[in-house]
């Protein structure tokens, strides 16, 4: 089998991104894993691609006009729900028949990676990416805009205004820990 290696870039947390190598193998000629997975993934890419095609803004239809704030907002929710997805107990259940909880490699605590083989495989990397999630959610606030508009805005709003907080949250963090340092550097002169 031909190795071959990808790289993959996830949002870890604000203004910082981790950096995942993953090795995969070219699929052999028999019905294997690699295969259902690649099939799997080019199953979601159709899907994807099927709505945007469908949800598409025809001559007749009313287009989608966004000012900058409603771009803002819908930017916030998608943030909010793909860090939801990926990462709180609300959706734990949501996720536990595609991941498995295991010890975070920095020691920081616990996380959860995809579990199994496969398609289950595949959905679990789904679930655990804040960005594949964030993406898909986007997607549906969009066409939700379409079909219901007036739900689809209250949820954007108040996933943004979610967002917003776990933004400004983040950034209020990172400058304790920074603050922590520069004392214990000015302690240990």
């Amino acid at each position: 089998m031909q190795e071959v290696v990808l790289i993959d870039y996830c949002a870890s947390t604000i203004g910082s991104h981790c950096r995942e190598m993953r090795s995969y193998h070219m699929p052999s000629k028999s019905g294997s894993l690699e295969t259902q997975e690649r099939l799997t993934k080019l199953v979601l890419v159709g899907l994807f691609s099927g709505l945007l095609a469908a949800f598409a803004p025809g001559r007749k239809d009313k287009r989608l006009n966004f000012s900058a704030l409603d771009f803002s907002m819908l930017g916030l929710a998608s943030f909010r729900v793909g860090r939801m997805t990926a990462y709180d107990a609300v959706v734990e259940p949501l996720r536990e028949p595609f991941t498995e909880t295991v010890e975070d490699e920095s020691g920081a605590g616990m996380t959860s990676e995809a579990a199994g083989s496969g398609t289950r495989k595949v959905l679990g990397e789904l679930l655990t990416c804040p960005i594949c999630a964030g993406t898909w959610a986007a997607a549906a606030m969009v066409y939700g805009l379409r079909i219901a508009p007036g739900p689809t805005r209250l949820f954007i709003a108040i996933m943004s205004a979610a967002g917003a907080t776990e933004v400004i949250n983040s950034a209020v963090e990172a400058m304790h820990w920074t603050a922590q340092v520069r004392r214990g550097e000015a302690g240990d002169q």
